[in-house]
């Protein structure tokens, strides 16, 4: 089955960089000056402005799909990026970076112990002793997960300049002990309903369990948010923004 990672307009056009977001990783660049990696790099929505900006960026990403229309982006703005192709488990650039980045959710693509494991050895490998590891994923709600009945919910609503009003229903398959949610987002047009059908399986990381598997693999966290202008993290919050250090 294709996933969404195929598309990379279709991509682009669901899942669009936030204003907040962006700030947020360009002030974290600007703070701890130097080199920066973004992991899952996708079309470079994040990295090629982070470039632009005028920070040393590099992004990596194993879809080649999405490679390309990230190297078209840079080109499209007169900016020169690296984009590697990699996997964030298991890469090897042969040097360190002052931030690492992992934004969108891409790290719960994650789902064993294992690859955990890898993907931390790694960052080991590429941060700089007072280097920073960034991410932002969410904070799940139950609730939400409880819904196995297979009945499709609304996820979204947009335009797009090709396909007109484009929407997206999901279903949800969450697995309690993986504590993966295997999810199928159903994309229908105005003229073709479920014109896509593509799967998106996330492994979900709780509050308290994030501190743990962070501690196993030499990780600190220095400092976690409950939105991209820096808000407390409650029990209520979407969303883990976290900073990390090395142990």
């Amino acid at each position: 089955m294709p996933t969404l990672y195929d598309d990379p307009d279709l991509y682009d056009l669901l899942q669009p960089v936030s204003a907040a977001q962006l700030n947020y990783y360009l002030g974290l660049a600007r703070l701890h000056a130097g080199a920066v990696l973004e992991l899952a790099c996708g079309s470079g929505q994040l990295t090629v402005p982070l470039v632009s900006a005028g920070t040393p960026a590099t992004g990596l990403d194993q879809s080649s799909q999405m490679l390309v229309a990230a190297r078209r982006r840079a080109a499209a703005s007169g900016t020169r990026v690296e984009f590697v192709a990699g996997d964030m488990r298991e890469f090897d650039l042969g040097r360190t970076f002052s931030l690492i980045f992992v934004a969108r959710n891409s790290l719960l693509h994650l789902s064993e112990q294992e690859e955990f494991a890898a993907f931390f050895s790694s960052v080991r490998r590429h941060l700089k002793p007072d280097g920073v590891l960034a991410f932002d994923i969410f904070n799940p709600h139950l609730r939400f997960l409880s819904d196995t009945s297979g009945e499709r919910s609304h996820v979204m609503r947009v335009t797009s300049p090709l396909h007109g009003e484009v929407t997206v229903e999901a279903t949800n398959d969450y697995d309690r002990h993986s504590q993966v949610n295997r999810a199928t987002w159903f994309i229908s047009t105005a003229g073709k309903r479920d014109a896509w059908v593509v799967p998106l399986h996330l492994r979900l990381s709780f509050p308290q369990e994030l501190l743990t598997l962070l501690a196993a693999n030499g990780v600190d966290l220095v400092r976690r948010d409950g939105d991209f202008a820096g808000g407390p993290f409650t029990s209520a919050s979407p969303i883990q923004v976290c900073q990390c250090r090395l142990a």
